[in-house]
Protein backbone atom coordinates (compact mmCIF):
# COMPACT_ATOMS: atom_id res chain seq x y z
CA UNK A 1 0.00 0.00 0.00
CA UNK A 2 1.77 3.15 -1.13
CA UNK A 3 1.16 6.62 -1.58
CA UNK A 4 -2.05 8.68 -1.54
CA UNK A 5 -3.98 5.59 -0.54
CA UNK A 6 -1.76 4.83 2.59
CA UNK A 7 -2.00 8.27 3.33
CA UNK A 8 -5.86 8.55 3.65
CA UNK A 9 -5.65 5.17 5.40
CA UNK A 10 -3.74 6.55 7.68
CA UNK A 11 -5.52 9.50 8.81
CA UNK A 12 -9.03 7.82 8.78
CA UNK A 13 -6.73 5.52 11.37
CA UNK A 14 -5.62 8.27 13.15
CA UNK A 15 -8.91 10.18 13.20
CA UNK A 16 -10.66 6.96 14.93
CA UNK A 17 -8.20 6.23 17.33
CA UNK A 18 -8.29 10.00 18.04
CA UNK A 19 -12.10 10.09 18.17
CA UNK A 20 -11.95 7.55 21.31
CA UNK A 21 -8.53 8.84 22.62
CA UNK A 22 -7.97 12.59 22.22
CA UNK A 23 -5.27 14.32 23.92
CA UNK A 24 -2.77 10.75 23.93
CA UNK A 25 0.50 11.66 22.08
CA UNK A 26 1.36 10.29 18.84
CA UNK A 27 4.86 8.76 17.71
CA UNK A 28 5.26 7.47 14.59
CA UNK A 29 8.08 4.93 13.33
CA UNK A 30 9.47 3.62 10.00
CA UNK A 31 11.16 0.16 10.49
CA UNK A 32 13.12 -1.43 7.07
CA UNK A 33 13.04 -5.29 7.87
CA UNK A 34 15.87 -6.92 5.66
CA UNK A 35 18.17 -9.48 5.33
CA UNK A 36 21.96 -9.10 6.53
CA UNK A 37 25.44 -11.21 7.92
CA UNK A 38 26.44 -11.05 10.98
CA UNK A 39 28.34 -13.45 13.49
CA UNK A 40 27.03 -13.54 16.77
CA UNK A 41 28.66 -17.11 17.51
CA UNK A 42 31.79 -16.61 15.28
CA UNK A 43 30.38 -17.91 12.36
CA UNK A 44 28.55 -15.75 9.88
CA UNK A 45 24.94 -16.53 9.26
CA UNK A 46 22.05 -14.58 7.83
CA UNK A 47 19.86 -13.08 10.29
CA UNK A 48 16.94 -10.32 9.81
CA UNK A 49 17.52 -6.66 10.99
CA UNK A 50 15.86 -3.75 11.76
CA UNK A 51 16.70 -0.44 10.11
CA UNK A 52 19.93 -2.47 9.91
CA UNK A 53 20.12 -3.57 13.66
CA UNK A 54 20.59 -6.92 15.03
CA UNK A 55 18.67 -7.07 17.40
CA UNK A 56 16.08 -4.24 16.69
CA UNK A 57 15.92 -0.94 17.51
CA UNK A 58 14.68 -0.36 21.66
CA UNK A 59 11.22 0.54 21.43
CA UNK A 60 10.62 3.32 24.75
CA UNK A 61 6.98 4.22 25.16
CA UNK A 62 4.75 5.59 27.61
CA UNK A 63 1.06 4.68 29.15
CA UNK A 64 -1.25 5.79 26.91
CA UNK A 65 0.99 6.94 23.72
CA UNK A 66 -0.07 6.12 20.36
CA UNK A 67 2.33 4.20 18.12
CA UNK A 68 2.31 4.25 15.11
CA UNK A 69 5.19 2.26 13.18
CA UNK A 70 5.46 1.44 9.57
CA UNK A 71 7.15 -1.96 8.87
CA UNK A 72 8.26 -2.52 5.33
CA UNK A 73 8.91 -5.75 4.75
CA UNK A 74 12.12 -6.34 2.25
CA UNK A 75 12.79 -10.05 2.54
CA UNK A 76 11.79 -12.77 0.13
CA UNK A 77 9.11 -13.95 2.43
CA UNK A 78 5.72 -13.14 4.39
CA UNK A 79 6.50 -11.25 7.46
CA UNK A 80 4.17 -10.40 10.96
CA UNK A 81 5.49 -8.48 14.23
CA UNK A 82 4.01 -8.91 17.76
CA UNK A 83 4.25 -7.01 20.41
CA UNK A 84 4.13 -9.75 23.60
CA UNK A 85 2.66 -8.29 26.30
CA UNK A 86 1.03 -5.73 25.52
CA UNK A 87 -2.63 -5.77 26.08
CA UNK A 88 -4.63 -4.06 22.72
CA UNK A 89 -7.32 -3.21 24.65
CA UNK A 90 -10.53 -3.79 22.17
CA UNK A 91 -7.63 -4.26 19.40
CA UNK A 92 -6.49 -7.39 18.52
CA UNK A 93 -6.36 -6.37 14.90
CA UNK A 94 -2.86 -5.18 16.28
CA UNK A 95 -1.53 -8.45 17.74
CA UNK A 96 0.79 -9.68 14.79
CA UNK A 97 -0.25 -13.26 14.69
CA UNK A 98 -1.42 -15.63 12.26
CA UNK A 99 -5.10 -16.14 13.78
CA UNK A 100 -5.84 -12.33 13.42
CA UNK A 101 -3.72 -10.83 11.02
CA UNK A 102 -2.61 -11.45 7.42
CA UNK A 103 0.93 -11.61 7.03
CA UNK A 104 2.86 -8.37 5.30
CA UNK A 105 3.74 -9.54 1.74
CA UNK A 106 7.37 -9.67 0.75
CA UNK A 107 7.92 -6.08 -0.79
CA UNK A 108 5.19 -4.50 0.63
CA UNK A 109 4.46 -2.28 3.99
CA UNK A 110 1.95 -2.58 6.71
CA UNK A 111 1.45 0.54 9.20
CA UNK A 112 0.98 -1.03 13.16
CA UNK A 113 -1.59 1.62 15.39
CA UNK A 114 -1.38 0.45 18.72
CA UNK A 115 -1.69 1.99 21.88
CA UNK A 116 -0.19 0.54 25.71
CA UNK A 117 -3.54 1.68 27.84
CA UNK A 118 -3.16 1.94 30.80
CA UNK A 119 -0.09 -0.33 30.75
CA UNK A 120 3.64 0.26 32.13
CA UNK A 121 6.18 -2.36 32.31
CA UNK A 122 8.93 -4.09 30.65
CA UNK A 123 8.17 -6.25 26.97
CA UNK A 124 9.80 -7.31 23.92
CA UNK A 125 8.41 -7.66 20.36
CA UNK A 126 9.44 -10.48 17.64
CA UNK A 127 8.41 -11.80 14.75
CA UNK A 128 5.40 -14.89 14.33
CA UNK A 129 5.76 -15.96 11.04
CA UNK A 130 7.74 -18.84 9.94
CA UNK A 131 10.67 -19.66 12.48
CA UNK A 132 11.72 -15.23 11.60
CA UNK A 133 12.00 -15.16 15.35
CA UNK A 134 15.36 -17.92 15.47
CA UNK A 135 16.63 -15.10 12.75
CA UNK A 136 16.15 -11.76 14.90
CA UNK A 137 13.99 -9.21 14.60
CA UNK A 138 13.08 -9.24 18.02
CA UNK A 139 13.78 -5.82 20.65
CA UNK A 140 12.92 -4.56 23.79
CA UNK A 141 9.86 -2.33 23.93
CA UNK A 142 9.24 -0.04 27.12
CA UNK A 143 6.09 1.90 28.48
CA UNK A 144 7.39 3.91 31.27
CA UNK A 145 4.73 5.37 33.83
CA UNK A 146 2.85 8.74 32.98
CA UNK A 147 4.85 11.71 35.04
CA UNK A 148 1.67 11.86 36.71
CA UNK A 149 1.62 8.22 38.23
CA UNK A 150 4.21 7.72 41.29
CA UNK A 151 6.42 4.64 40.81
CA UNK A 152 7.60 2.66 44.07
CA UNK A 153 11.44 3.48 43.72
CA UNK A 154 13.69 6.42 43.19
CA UNK A 155 14.66 7.33 39.28
CA UNK A 156 17.79 5.64 38.37
CA UNK A 157 20.95 6.97 36.79
CA UNK A 158 19.67 5.09 33.22
CA UNK A 159 17.68 2.44 31.92
CA UNK A 160 18.87 -0.06 30.19
CA UNK A 161 17.30 -3.14 28.15
CA UNK A 162 19.05 -6.91 28.41
CA UNK A 163 17.49 -9.12 25.59
CA UNK A 164 19.15 -12.81 26.50
CA UNK A 165 18.22 -16.14 24.54
CA UNK A 166 19.49 -18.83 23.77
CA UNK A 167 21.01 -19.35 19.51
CA UNK A 168 21.14 -21.27 17.13
CA UNK A 169 24.05 -21.15 14.03
CA UNK A 170 21.52 -22.04 11.30
CA UNK A 171 19.17 -20.02 9.46
CA UNK A 172 15.85 -19.96 10.16
CA UNK A 173 14.83 -21.72 6.87
CA UNK A 174 17.39 -24.78 7.32
CA UNK A 175 15.73 -25.21 11.07
CA UNK A 176 12.29 -24.82 9.52
CA UNK A 177 12.78 -27.15 7.22
CA UNK A 178 14.33 -29.48 10.10
CA UNK A 179 11.32 -29.67 11.78
CA UNK A 180 9.11 -30.10 8.53
CA UNK A 181 10.83 -33.06 7.58
CA UNK A 182 10.18 -34.40 11.78
CA UNK A 183 13.52 -33.78 12.98
CA UNK A 184 14.04 -31.58 16.28
CA UNK A 185 16.33 -29.10 16.71
CA UNK A 186 18.50 -30.52 19.56
CA UNK A 187 20.66 -28.65 21.69
CA UNK A 188 21.06 -24.73 21.14
CA UNK A 189 24.85 -23.60 19.95
CA UNK A 190 25.40 -20.78 22.31
CA UNK A 191 23.48 -17.91 24.50
CA UNK A 192 23.49 -14.47 23.47
CA UNK A 193 23.26 -10.84 25.31
CA UNK A 194 22.01 -8.25 23.56
CA UNK A 195 22.70 -10.42 20.07
CA UNK A 196 26.67 -11.00 21.45
CA UNK A 197 28.29 -13.80 22.39
CA UNK A 198 31.52 -13.47 25.29
CA UNK A 199 34.20 -15.08 26.84
CA UNK A 200 35.49 -15.07 29.77
CA UNK A 201 39.17 -13.80 30.05
CA UNK A 202 38.55 -11.94 26.02
CA UNK A 203 38.29 -8.64 24.73
CA UNK A 204 34.69 -7.62 25.31
CA UNK A 205 33.37 -4.62 24.65
CA UNK A 206 31.48 -3.06 27.94
CA UNK A 207 28.20 -3.69 27.62
CA UNK A 208 27.37 -0.61 29.88
CA UNK A 209 29.07 1.72 31.77
CA UNK A 210 28.08 2.23 35.32
CA UNK A 211 29.05 5.64 37.53
CA UNK A 212 30.22 4.49 41.18
CA UNK A 213 27.54 4.79 43.57
CA UNK A 214 24.51 5.55 41.17
CA UNK A 215 21.38 2.77 40.75
CA UNK A 216 20.59 1.48 37.05
CA UNK A 217 17.49 -0.53 35.74
CA UNK A 218 17.77 -2.96 33.58
CA UNK A 219 15.09 -4.74 32.11
CA UNK A 220 16.11 -8.53 31.43
CA UNK A 221 13.83 -10.44 28.59
CA UNK A 222 14.41 -13.70 27.67
CA UNK A 223 13.79 -13.56 24.00
CA UNK A 224 14.64 -17.14 23.07
CA UNK A 225 13.81 -20.46 21.77
CA UNK A 226 13.62 -22.95 24.29
CA UNK A 227 15.76 -22.52 26.90
CA UNK A 228 15.28 -21.06 30.38
CA UNK A 229 18.03 -18.91 31.40
CA UNK A 230 19.29 -17.66 34.73
CA UNK A 231 20.89 -14.34 34.65
CA UNK A 232 23.21 -13.22 37.08
CA UNK A 233 25.87 -10.12 37.51
CA UNK A 234 29.16 -10.97 39.27
CA UNK A 235 29.38 -9.36 42.76
CA UNK A 236 26.23 -7.27 42.35
CA UNK A 237 22.80 -7.93 43.98
CA UNK A 238 19.56 -7.48 42.01
CA UNK A 239 16.46 -5.47 43.46
CA UNK A 240 13.39 -6.70 41.38
CA UNK A 241 10.99 -4.21 41.39
CA UNK A 242 8.79 -5.12 38.15
CA UNK A 243 7.84 -7.70 36.12
CA UNK A 244 5.89 -8.44 33.21
CA UNK A 245 4.16 -5.30 33.78
CA UNK A 246 3.59 -4.85 37.45
CA UNK A 247 5.51 -3.50 40.20
CA UNK A 248 6.75 -6.39 42.34
CA UNK A 249 7.52 -6.26 46.00
CA UNK A 250 11.14 -5.58 46.02
CA UNK A 251 13.69 -8.76 46.79
CA UNK A 252 16.98 -8.77 46.17
CA UNK A 253 18.23 -11.62 44.30
CA UNK A 254 22.11 -13.20 43.35
CA UNK A 255 20.15 -14.38 40.30
CA UNK A 256 17.20 -15.01 38.19
CA UNK A 257 15.35 -17.68 36.37
CA UNK A 258 14.34 -15.89 33.39
CA UNK A 259 12.28 -18.48 31.22
CA UNK A 260 11.29 -17.94 27.58
CA UNK A 261 9.10 -15.06 26.77
CA UNK A 262 9.36 -12.87 30.38
CA UNK A 263 10.69 -10.19 30.96
CA UNK A 264 12.05 -8.62 34.74
CA UNK A 265 12.97 -5.53 35.97
CA UNK A 266 15.85 -4.88 38.52
CA UNK A 267 17.54 -2.31 40.16
CA UNK A 268 21.46 -2.45 40.31
CA UNK A 269 23.65 -0.42 42.83
CA UNK A 270 27.44 0.25 41.51
CA UNK A 271 28.45 -0.31 45.54
CA UNK A 272 31.95 -2.28 44.53
CA UNK A 273 35.20 -1.80 43.72
CA UNK A 274 35.20 0.07 40.69
CA UNK A 275 36.29 -2.58 37.50
CA UNK A 276 34.51 -4.64 35.36
CA UNK A 277 31.78 -7.68 36.23
CA UNK A 278 30.80 -10.01 34.20
CA UNK A 279 26.92 -10.73 33.61
CA UNK A 280 26.27 -14.29 32.89
CA UNK A 281 23.31 -15.72 30.66
CA UNK A 282 23.36 -19.57 31.22
CA UNK A 283 21.02 -22.14 30.46
CA UNK A 284 18.77 -24.28 32.36
CA UNK A 285 16.68 -27.74 32.62
CA UNK A 286 18.86 -28.79 29.31
CA UNK A 287 21.30 -32.22 29.39
CA UNK A 288 24.12 -29.71 28.52
CA UNK A 289 24.87 -25.80 30.34
CA UNK A 290 25.42 -23.45 27.64
CA UNK A 291 26.38 -19.97 28.51
CA UNK A 292 27.79 -16.31 27.71
CA UNK A 293 28.59 -13.24 29.51
CA UNK A 294 28.79 -10.12 28.78
CA UNK A 295 30.78 -7.10 30.92
CA UNK A 296 29.65 -4.13 32.75
CA UNK A 297 31.84 -1.50 33.23
CA UNK A 298 32.61 0.99 36.25
CA UNK A 299 33.76 4.49 34.81
CA UNK A 300 37.02 5.73 35.06
CA UNK A 301 38.81 2.07 35.87
CA UNK A 302 40.32 -0.21 33.17
CA UNK A 303 40.78 -3.17 35.82
CA UNK A 304 39.85 -6.47 34.43
CA UNK A 305 36.46 -8.77 35.71
CA UNK A 306 37.53 -11.53 37.68
CA UNK A 307 37.49 -14.94 36.39
CA UNK A 308 35.64 -16.83 38.61
CA UNK A 309 31.85 -16.69 37.65
CA UNK A 310 29.05 -16.61 39.77
CA UNK A 311 27.87 -20.40 40.33
CA UNK A 312 24.10 -20.65 38.61
CA UNK A 313 21.55 -23.02 40.70
CA UNK A 314 20.76 -26.36 40.50
CA UNK A 315 18.05 -28.03 40.09
CA UNK A 316 14.36 -26.87 38.96
CA UNK A 317 12.92 -26.82 43.11
CA UNK A 318 15.27 -23.59 43.63
CA UNK A 319 13.29 -22.11 40.38
CA UNK A 320 10.03 -22.68 41.81
CA UNK A 321 10.96 -21.16 44.96
CA UNK A 322 11.95 -18.37 43.48
CA UNK A 323 8.71 -18.17 41.55
CA UNK A 324 6.80 -18.28 45.04
CA UNK A 325 8.69 -15.55 46.33
CA UNK A 326 7.80 -13.18 43.72
CA UNK A 327 4.50 -10.96 45.11
CA UNK A 328 2.52 -8.19 43.68
CA UNK A 329 3.30 -5.14 45.06
CA UNK A 330 -0.16 -3.86 46.85
CA UNK A 331 0.45 -0.31 47.63
CA UNK A 332 2.27 0.74 44.41
CA UNK A 333 0.24 2.14 41.81
CA UNK A 334 0.12 1.13 38.31
CA UNK A 335 -0.99 2.88 34.97
CA UNK A 336 -4.19 3.68 36.54
CA UNK A 337 -3.80 6.53 39.64
CA UNK A 338 -5.92 3.50 41.77
CA UNK A 339 -3.92 0.59 43.88
CA UNK A 340 -3.12 -2.05 41.71
CA UNK A 341 -4.55 -4.11 45.15
CA UNK A 342 -7.90 -2.46 44.75
CA UNK A 343 -8.71 -5.39 42.16
CA UNK A 344 -9.65 -8.56 45.04
CA UNK A 345 -9.44 -11.05 42.22
CA UNK A 346 -9.73 -13.66 45.28
CA UNK A 347 -13.14 -13.09 45.71
CA UNK A 348 -14.30 -13.31 42.46
CA UNK A 349 -16.35 -16.54 41.84
CA UNK A 350 -15.12 -18.56 39.30
CA UNK A 351 -17.43 -19.98 36.08
CA UNK A 352 -15.27 -22.17 33.93
CA UNK A 353 -12.29 -24.08 34.63
CA UNK A 354 -10.04 -24.99 31.82
CA UNK A 355 -7.52 -27.16 31.37
CA UNK A 356 -4.46 -27.57 28.72
CA UNK A 357 -2.24 -30.80 29.20
CA UNK A 358 0.65 -30.13 26.52
CA UNK A 359 0.81 -33.15 24.25
CA UNK A 360 3.32 -34.95 21.96
CA UNK A 361 2.85 -37.58 19.18
CA UNK A 362 3.84 -38.75 15.87
CA UNK A 363 1.34 -37.54 13.00
CA UNK A 364 2.13 -39.05 9.44
CA UNK A 365 5.39 -40.38 10.96
CA UNK A 366 6.21 -36.28 12.02
CA UNK A 367 6.14 -35.18 15.37
CA UNK A 368 3.52 -32.31 16.31
CA UNK A 369 2.72 -30.92 19.98
CA UNK A 370 -0.67 -29.86 20.97
CA UNK A 371 -3.12 -29.51 24.09
CA UNK A 372 -5.61 -32.23 24.56
CA UNK A 373 -4.83 -33.81 21.56
CA UNK A 374 -5.61 -31.10 19.41
CA UNK A 375 -2.60 -29.87 17.18
CA UNK A 376 -3.14 -26.60 15.75
CA UNK A 377 -2.57 -25.16 12.22
CA UNK A 378 -2.68 -21.75 10.65
CA UNK A 379 -4.80 -21.92 7.54
CA UNK A 380 -4.57 -18.95 4.84
CA UNK A 381 -7.31 -17.17 6.46
CA UNK A 382 -7.26 -15.87 9.91
CA UNK A 383 -9.21 -16.92 12.22
CA UNK A 384 -10.29 -13.26 13.29
CA UNK A 385 -10.78 -12.20 9.74
CA UNK A 386 -13.57 -15.28 8.91
CA UNK A 387 -15.07 -14.41 12.33
CA UNK A 388 -15.68 -10.67 11.54
CA UNK A 389 -17.03 -11.81 8.10
CA UNK A 390 -19.27 -13.82 9.24
CA UNK A 391 -17.39 -17.15 7.36
CA UNK A 392 -16.23 -18.79 10.53
CA UNK A 393 -17.65 -21.95 9.91
CA UNK A 394 -15.88 -22.21 6.66
CA UNK A 395 -12.12 -22.14 8.37
CA UNK A 396 -12.67 -23.53 11.91
CA UNK A 397 -14.92 -25.19 14.56
CA UNK A 398 -14.97 -23.47 17.66
CA UNK A 399 -14.50 -25.35 21.07
CA UNK A 400 -13.00 -28.89 18.88
CA UNK A 401 -11.39 -29.90 22.54
CA UNK A 402 -13.09 -30.01 25.96
CA UNK A 403 -12.15 -28.21 29.11
CA UNK A 404 -10.99 -31.25 30.47
CA UNK A 405 -8.11 -33.55 28.84
CA UNK A 406 -8.94 -37.31 28.26
CA UNK A 407 -7.37 -39.43 30.37
CA UNK A 408 -5.43 -40.86 28.00
CA UNK A 409 -4.72 -39.25 24.37
CA UNK A 410 -3.28 -41.23 22.04
CA UNK A 411 -3.08 -39.45 18.98
CA UNK A 412 -3.15 -35.76 17.61
CA UNK A 413 -5.48 -34.22 15.76
CA UNK A 414 -4.36 -31.46 13.19
CA UNK A 415 -6.93 -28.55 12.95
CA UNK A 416 -7.62 -25.04 13.69
CA UNK A 417 -8.37 -24.66 17.41
CA UNK A 418 -10.65 -22.42 18.55
CA UNK A 419 -12.26 -22.04 22.19
CA UNK A 420 -15.06 -19.70 22.34
CA UNK A 421 -15.22 -18.08 25.81
CA UNK A 422 -18.05 -15.97 27.36
CA UNK A 423 -17.25 -11.95 27.42
CA UNK A 424 -16.51 -11.15 30.63
CA UNK A 425 -16.05 -14.01 32.62
CA UNK A 426 -13.69 -15.16 34.97
CA UNK A 427 -12.14 -18.36 34.03
CA UNK A 428 -9.17 -20.66 35.63
CA UNK A 429 -7.05 -22.00 33.46
CA UNK A 430 -4.92 -25.30 34.18
CA UNK A 431 -1.72 -25.43 32.40
CA UNK A 432 -0.64 -29.18 32.99
CA UNK A 433 2.71 -30.49 32.15
CA UNK A 434 2.80 -34.21 31.57
CA UNK A 435 6.32 -34.32 30.30
CA UNK A 436 10.22 -34.31 31.88
CA UNK A 437 11.18 -30.54 30.14
CA UNK A 438 10.22 -27.38 31.14
CA UNK A 439 7.46 -25.78 29.54
CA UNK A 440 6.40 -21.88 29.19
CA UNK A 441 2.72 -20.84 27.84
CA UNK A 442 1.61 -16.99 27.04
CA UNK A 443 -1.72 -15.44 26.78
CA UNK A 444 -2.29 -12.28 24.51
CA UNK A 445 -4.18 -9.35 24.65
CA UNK A 446 -4.29 -10.01 28.69
CA UNK A 447 -2.78 -9.82 31.71
CA UNK A 448 -3.45 -12.79 33.99
CA UNK A 449 -2.62 -14.16 38.47
CA UNK A 450 -0.15 -16.67 38.46
CA UNK A 451 -2.00 -17.74 41.69
CA UNK A 452 0.21 -21.24 42.25
CA UNK A 453 2.21 -23.90 40.80
CA UNK A 454 3.33 -27.20 42.06
CA UNK A 455 4.60 -30.67 41.28
CA UNK A 456 2.00 -33.21 40.17
CA UNK A 457 -1.34 -33.32 38.83
CA UNK A 458 -3.89 -30.38 39.10
CA UNK A 459 -6.98 -31.80 41.37
CA UNK A 460 -9.72 -29.11 42.44
CA UNK A 461 -8.38 -29.33 45.99
CA UNK A 462 -5.45 -28.05 45.06
CA UNK A 463 -7.47 -24.43 45.01
CA UNK A 464 -6.73 -24.27 48.71
CA UNK A 465 -2.79 -23.53 47.30
CA UNK A 466 -3.57 -20.72 45.76
CA UNK A 467 -2.23 -17.22 46.54
CA UNK A 468 -5.58 -15.22 46.36
CA UNK A 469 -4.16 -12.11 47.96
CA UNK A 470 -0.90 -10.67 46.05
CA UNK A 471 -0.16 -13.04 43.10
CA UNK A 472 1.49 -11.46 40.43
CA UNK A 473 -0.72 -9.86 37.40
CA UNK A 474 1.64 -11.01 34.38
CA UNK A 475 1.34 -12.77 31.02
CA UNK A 476 3.30 -15.69 30.87
CA UNK A 477 3.61 -18.59 33.05
CA UNK A 478 6.01 -21.06 33.32
CA UNK A 479 5.43 -25.26 34.09
CA UNK A 480 7.98 -27.03 35.47
CA UNK A 481 8.15 -30.68 34.67
CA UNK A 482 6.00 -33.62 35.56
CA UNK A 483 4.11 -29.96 37.07
CA UNK A 484 1.15 -28.01 36.43
CA UNK A 485 0.79 -24.09 37.09
CA UNK A 486 -3.13 -22.32 37.67
CA UNK A 487 -3.90 -18.55 36.22
CA UNK A 488 -6.94 -16.74 37.31
CA UNK A 489 -8.77 -13.49 34.89
CA UNK A 490 -11.46 -12.16 33.45
CA UNK A 491 -11.89 -12.70 29.68
CA UNK A 492 -13.51 -8.22 29.04
CA UNK A 493 -11.05 -8.09 26.32
CA UNK A 494 -13.01 -8.79 23.60
CA UNK A 495 -11.20 -9.95 20.03
CA UNK A 496 -9.46 -13.32 18.98
CA UNK A 497 -6.62 -13.92 21.48
CA UNK A 498 -3.26 -16.53 21.01
CA UNK A 499 -2.23 -18.74 23.90
CA UNK A 500 0.60 -20.27 23.29
CA UNK A 501 3.43 -22.30 24.41
CA UNK A 502 6.92 -20.06 24.27
CA UNK A 503 9.14 -23.18 23.65
CA UNK A 504 9.04 -21.72 19.62
CA UNK A 505 9.80 -25.17 18.22
CA UNK A 506 6.48 -26.64 20.05
CA UNK A 507 4.65 -23.64 18.82
CA UNK A 508 5.41 -23.92 15.47
CA UNK A 509 4.35 -27.89 15.72
CA UNK A 510 0.85 -27.15 16.99
CA UNK A 511 1.19 -26.63 20.66
CA UNK A 512 -1.30 -23.40 20.46
CA UNK A 513 -4.82 -22.19 20.25
CA UNK A 514 -6.97 -18.95 20.37
CA UNK A 515 -9.72 -18.23 22.22
CA UNK A 516 -12.85 -16.41 20.85
CA UNK A 517 -13.96 -13.48 23.28
CA UNK A 518 -16.99 -11.70 21.47
CA UNK A 519 -19.19 -9.31 22.93
CA UNK A 520 -22.66 -9.64 22.12
CA UNK A 521 -23.16 -6.09 21.82
CA UNK A 522 -21.09 -5.42 18.52
CA UNK A 523 -20.23 -1.84 20.05
CA UNK A 524 -17.46 0.42 19.92
CA UNK A 525 -17.56 0.36 23.46
CA UNK A 526 -15.89 -3.14 23.85
CA UNK A 527 -14.26 -3.27 20.51
CA UNK A 528 -12.64 -1.55 17.28
CA UNK A 529 -13.57 -1.76 13.88
CA UNK A 530 -11.26 -3.10 11.59
CA UNK A 531 -8.46 -0.91 10.67
CA UNK A 532 -9.03 0.20 7.62
CA UNK A 533 -5.72 -0.43 6.40
CA UNK A 534 -5.98 -4.04 6.78
CA UNK A 535 -4.37 -6.58 4.65
CA UNK A 536 -7.23 -9.22 3.47
CA UNK A 537 -6.22 -12.61 2.66
CA UNK A 538 -7.45 -16.08 1.84
CA UNK A 539 -11.46 -16.21 1.65
CA UNK A 540 -12.25 -12.53 2.67
CA UNK A 541 -9.75 -11.28 0.34
CA UNK A 542 -11.39 -8.70 -2.17
CA UNK A 543 -14.66 -8.33 -0.10
CA UNK A 544 -16.46 -5.37 1.09
CA UNK A 545 -15.56 -4.76 4.79
CA UNK A 546 -18.54 -5.67 7.09
CA UNK A 547 -21.05 -3.16 8.74
CA UNK A 548 -18.98 -1.06 11.01
CA UNK A 549 -19.57 -1.26 14.84
CA UNK A 550 -21.17 2.13 16.18
CA UNK A 551 -21.21 3.41 19.94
Amino acid sequence: MQGGRLLTVLVCLATTVAMVNAGDPYFYYTWNVTYGTVAPLGIPQQVILINGQFPGPNLNSTSNNNVVINVFNNLDEPFLLTWSGLQHRKNSWQDGVAGTSCPIPAGTNFTYHFQPKDQIGSYFYYPTTSLHRFSGAFGGLRVNSRLLIPVPYADPEDDHTILINDWYTKSHTALKNFLDSGRTLGLPDGVLINGKSGKVGGKNEPLFTMKPGKTYKFRICNVGFKSTLNFRIQGHKMKLVEMEGSHVLQNDYDSLDVHIGQCFAVLVTADQTAKNYYMVASTRFLKKEVSTVGVMSYEGSKAEASNVLPMAPVGWAWSLNQFRSFRWNLTASAARPNPQGSYHYGKINITRTIKLANTKNMVDGKIRFGFNGVSHVDGETPLKLAEYFGMAEKIFKYNVIKDEPAAKITKLTVEPNVLNITFRTFVEIIFENHEKSMASFHLDGYSFFAVASEPGRWTPEKRKNYNLLDAVSRHTVQVYPKSWSAILLTFDNAGMWNIRSENWERRYLGQQLYVSVLSPEKSLRDEYNIPLNTNLCGIVKGLPLPTPYTI
